[in-house]
């Protein structure tokens, strides 16, 4: 018995050091971090982690597609600059060629984990104006985008997900044709929107019946001087919802504002809304009939505890976007 009692400790003590993981990574391309490859390091994380693991991106142009699967939550990335830690690739539409969905397989960041962060980086697409090629694809809840640069052509950013939840703060996207499209709820706050092309900036494809679609409070909308007629967005899907609050609206805005993509129908079942925009382009006399002005009391549901908050809700942090 006296035996037994002594091994028992032991046997505990082994089954804790099993369960214990490492919850930091350094990538750098010198080689003097743990890995020279973001992929890598991802690979290397325990899956479904209880505590969360950080990787840190040193400086450097990392020409790699990047994937953080389903079993990837609870990750934060973090680049050692914004403007110096760049992921990259250039893949699009045709040269995946992977028939008519081949959109979905041009990214350079794809992120299915939830409770994902990532901060203070580049991420690009530098395909260049060859048609669809995403730079971020995100398909996952809880993520937090901050510090970024997005940067693309056409399809810039993909957000998917009927139940998924995105937040991006302070992040500048760049891009031509619905550079920000997709069917998730997210949240642009503080950040700048590039126009590079006249064009379309928003492609939401919100499901019938989730209340909010992307929204876009206090940003900046921002062209060069050879882009002169940008429309605020158009409905992929039939109930599209998009939403632009206190931004700064630049005169390459169109008058009319948004566009039905063609039908008619879209019009009554897609929502697109505005409140107290400024800017040359924020001039609503002219804008399409059938989108919305809000009210003050109107846009006070958008919160970002409103729009976030989501009943049972099994995440450690209602908050999460503030992380």
């Amino acid at each position: 018995m006296r035996r037994l009692l002594f091994f028992i400790p032991l046997i505990l003590i082994g089954f804790q050091l099993k369960a214990q993981y490492k919850t930091s990574y350094v990538v750098a391309k010198d080689g003097s971090g743990d890995f020279e490859s973001i992929q890598k390091a991802i690979e290397d994380c325990k899956a479904f982690p209880d505590k969360r693991i950080t990787i840190m991106v040193k400086n450097g142009v990392y020409r790699e597609k990047v994937k953080v699967h389903s079993w990837n939550s609870n990750i934060t990335m973090i680049g050692e600059s914004r403007d110096k830690t760049i992921i990259s690739y250039d893949d699009y539409f045709d040269k995946i060629d992977k028939g008519r969905n081949s959109t979905f397989f041009s990214w350079t960041l794809l992120v299915e984990g939830d409770d994902f962060i990532l901060e203070n980086l580049t991420v690009e697409n530098t395909a260049g104006e060859v048609g669809q090629a995403v730079a971020l694809h995100i398909e996952a809840d809880r993520v937090v985008v901050k510090n970024c640069d997005i940067e693309g052509n056409q399809d810039t950013i993909y957000l998917s997900g009927e139940r998924s939840r995105q937040y991006f703060n302070n992040c500048m996207i760049s891009g031509t044709t619905d550079y920000v499209f997709g069917g998730a709820t997210a949240v642009f706050e503080d950040c700048t929107l590039f126009t590079t092309r006249d064009s379309y900036i928003t492609a939401a494809s919100t499901p019938q019946g989730v209340e909010f679609g992307f929204v876009f409070i206090d940003c900046q909308l921002k062209a060069p001087d050879s882009v002169s007629q940008v429309y605020l967005g158009r409905p992929w899907r039939d109930y599209a919802k998009t939403v632009f609050i206190q931004c700064d609206l630049g005169d390459f805005i169109l008058s009319e504002g948004w566009n039905n993509w063609g039908s008619e129908e879209k019009e009554k079942t897609s929502f697109y809304a505005e409140f107290e925009n400024t800017g040359l382009g924020s001039d609503i006399s002219g804008r399409a009939d059938w989108s919305h002005q809000l009210s003050k009391s109107e846009s006070k549901k958008y919160s970002l505890k409103s729009i976030f908050s989501v009943k049972k809700d099994h995440s450690s942090n209602s908050e999460w976007y503030k992380r």
